[in-house]
């Protein structure tokens, strides 16, 4: 998509197709985001340390050290939940750092929630998010198969 403003050629063909793809992205984050549940930095940070004073830090600081990501919804900022182990204390799931590092910077935090929510073919169809947990090693392996310029189907 063009980022450089509204069209300026005139044709009004062009300004109805620029409006459907907006409408595309739209409906297509909003799959994404009803996906999984998406918490905010303070959820997080609530879950992660109940007892803490400061609601916002950790989670700005896992995303700044590449342990997770995030996406903007509304006024918020959102942590996928399934990048989060409750058997941790809300910790990042280590395996997540292995995808992010995979993408690099490729992928922005609604190009990554896209990924994750999508079946696979490297995942014989399943999604990223469904086997993050449990089947690590192929979430990271079906990051690089796609980062490396392998698409699945």
């Amino acid at each position: 998509m063009n980022d450089s403003g509204p069209d300026d050629s005139g044709s009004a063909s062009s300004g109805l197709a620029g409006q459907k793809e907006v409408s595309m992205l739209e409906a297509t984050r909003l799959a994404a985001f009803q996906a999984c549940d998406w918490l905010t930095a303070e959820q997080v940070s609530r879950r992660a340390s109940p007892n803490a004073g400061s609601p916002r830090g950790r989670p700005d600081r896992w995303k700044q050290d590449g342990e997770i990501f995030s996406v903007r919804h509304g006024q918020s900022e959102h942590f996928p939940s399934y990048g989060l182990d409750p058997d941790r204390q809300y910790q990042p799931v280590a395996a997540l750092a292995d995808v992010l590092r995979a993408f690099g910077d490729t992928k922005d935090g609604w190009h990554l929630a896209f990924w994750f929510a999508s079946v696979n073919s490297w995942l014989d169809g399943r999604r990223p998010l469904d086997l993050l947990a449990t089947q690590f090693e192929r979430v990271i392996a079906a990051a690089h198969a796609e980062a490396g310029g392998v698409w699945h189907g």
